[in-house]
């Protein structure tokens, strides 16, 4: 990896001020993409976008979290991007549905920005 490359972080969210609060938290280590949906999501992917990691909602309109994490570990190009759940779904039966598709991690809104940038920085070292 070049000296001078910064590490891009997916972040999908429907809620607008959340994509701006994951900004403001994530913006000084890392460049951010912010997009408000998997269908989104995963149409920026396939042109050919690979991000290092990604952090998506569950409740989304047209693709929700769910699938999003189904279709990016079905694909040969993404089967390895991590991939952090942020929700505000608390059950344990969501993490695990979650964990079983492929997800990484998972957190629960309201979140620690600390954790989250920990957690984000163990598996993009984990990764690299």
């Amino acid at each position: 990896m070049e000296a001078n490359k910064r590490e891009e972080i997916l972040v999908i969210d429907d809620q607008p001020i959340m994509l701006k609060l994951l900004e403001q938290i994530l913006k000084d280590r890392y460049d951010v993409v912010a997009l408000e949906n998997g269908k989104e999501a995963l149409e920026w992917m396939y042109s050919g976008n690979i991000p290092d990691l990604v952090v998506a909602d569950l409740n989304m309109p047209e693709i929700d979290g769910f699938e999003y994490i189904q279709r990016i570990r079905e694909s040969g190009f993404f089967y390895d991007v991590p991939l952090i759940v942020l929700s505000g779904e608390e059950s344990s039966a969501e993490r695990i549905k979650c964990l079983k598709l492929g997800a990484n991690d998972y957190l629960i809104k309201p979140f620690n920005p600390e954790e989250l940038r920990l957690r984000i920085d163990n598996l993009i070292r984990l990764k690299g």
